[in-house]
C-alpha cells in the first residue's frame, strides 16, 4: 500500500492509500479537483471515501467524488454531513477487497461530538483530534471528552502512523517549546520539521511513539507539563492539566 498526502485548501491534507492494482481511497477530500487530479496521474481508480468529521474542509469534495465514481462515502452519525452512504460508529469495521485493507472504526469526539478516526493497516487517520505536536480545537466536546480522546489514540502501539487532517507541525512545535523547553527530542524534531518545510515536504505522517514524546497534549501527566501548570496556578487533576494547555494554545501568537 502506498500512502500519500495530498496538500489541499490553506493547508489540509487529503489522504490518498492506494495499491500497486491502482484501486485507491481518499479520506477527508475538502477539495474534489485536488484529488481527481491525483488519481489521474497516478491512473488509481477511486473505491472508496472515508471522512472523520463534518467540517466542509474535510467532506467538501465527498459529494462530487461519490457521483462521478459511484462508491461508498463512509462517514459518523451526523445528519450534517449529507454525502454519506454509509454511518459508521464506535468499533465498527470497514473492510475493502480493493484495495485490501481492513479499517476500526473510533469515537475520537472533542473536536466535534461525532468526530470519529479509522485505524488499520498500520495507520491511523485522525482528522482534526490529533496533528503532530498538537491537537484539534474543542469547537464542540469538552476538554474531558478530547483528553479521553487523546488517551484512546495515545494506547496504540508505537509503530501507528499518525495521519492528522492539517499541516500545522511548525506553529505546534514552536508552541510545545514553551511547555516544554528542555525535551530534547522534541527540539529534534523541530529541527526535522524546519527542514522538511524548508524542501517544501509535509511533516506527516509521524509515528505515535514520536508524538508520545514530544506532544505535551499526549504529555499531561508528566513532570514537565505539571510544572508548567503549577506555574500558572493549575494545581487541578489531568483534565484540569489539559484544559490549561490547550486555552494557552488558543491565544498563542508565537
Amino acid at each position: 500500500l502506498h500512502l500519500i498526502p495530498l496538500p489541499a485548501l490553506a493547508d489540509n491534507y487529503i489522504w490518498l492509500l492506494h495499491d500497486d492494482e491502482g484501486d485507491a481511497i481518499v479520506v477527508d477530500p475538502g477539495d474534489a479537483e485536488v484529488v481527481e487530479a491525483a488519481l489521474s496521474l497516478r491512473h488509481l481508480r477511486l473505491r472508496a471515501v472515508l471522512l472523520t468529521h463534518h467540517h466542509p474542509d474535510h467532506v467538501g469534495g465527498a459529494a462530487s467524488l461519490q457521483q462521478h465514481h459511484a462508491v461508498p462515502v463512509y462517514a459518523p452519525v451526523d445528519e450534517r454531513i449529507t454525502s454519506a452512504t454509509e454511518r459508521v460508529g464506535d468499533g465498527d469495521r470497514i473492510e475493502l477487497a480493493s484495495p485490501a485493507v481492513r479499517f476500526e472504526v473510533r469515537a475520537i469526539p472533542g473536536h466535534t461530538l461525532s468526530h470519529v478516526g479509522y485505524l488499520g493497516n498500520g495507520l491511523l487517520f485522525c482528522g482534526d483530534t490529533l496533528f503532530s505536536l498538537g491537537c484539534g480545537r474543542l469547537f464542540e466536546g469538552t476538554p474531558a471528552q478530547m483528553l479521553s480522546s487523546l488517551g484512546r489514540l495515545a494506547a496504540l502501539p508505537g509503530a501507528t502512523l499518525v495521519c492528522g487532517g492539517h499541516e500545522y507541525t511548525e506553529a505546534n512545535g514552536h508552541f510545545a517549546s514553551q511547555i516544554e523547553p528542555d525535551n530534547e527530542l522534541l527540539q529534534v524534531r523541530r529541527q526535522q520539521v524546519a527542514q522538511l518545510r524548508a524542501d517544501r515536504q509535509p511533516t506527516l505522517p509521524v509515528s505515535l511513539a514520536s508524538e508520545l514524546a514530544t506532544n505535551p497534549f499526549l504529555r499531561v501527566d508528566t513532570e514537565a507539563v505539571t510544572a508548567w501548570c503549577r506555574r500558572r496556578g493549575v494545581i487541578g487533576d489531568r483534565v484540569a492539566r489539559f484544559a490549561a494547555v490547550r486555552a494557552a494554545k488558543d491565544v498563542f501568537n508565537g
